[in-house]
């Protein structure tokens, strides 16, 4: 009976240990996430100002459809949603 008792402890630890890993990993990804996001919209804000200067009507919005994208895909996602207004501006 004593070896299961400590068997258990050890299968709890492990599963503590396992919980804390996993927990940390996730919170990490929504750290980037968020990063990702705000970087972008930062960008696509940027990016707008200096194409109005310019006199380029290719203008994207910044809404949680955009917001979305740039947290997902990152610069490569900003980069998307100007060649989808570029398309459609032809």
């Amino acid at each position: 009976m004593k070896n299961y008792e400590g068997f258990l402890l050890i299968v709890v630890v492990c599963a503590i240990v396992l919980l804390i890993g996993a927990m940390k990993k996730k919170s990490e990804l929504l750290i980037n996430f968020i990063l990702r996001t705000v970087l972008g919209l930062i960008s696509i804000y940027f990016i707008n100002e200096i194409l109005k200067w310019q006199s380029i009507d290719v203008l994207v919005g910044m809404n949680p459809i955009t917001a979305l994208t740039t947290g997902m895909l990152g610069f490569p996602g900003v980069i998307l949603l100007y060649g989808i207004q570029f398309c459609k501006f032809l």
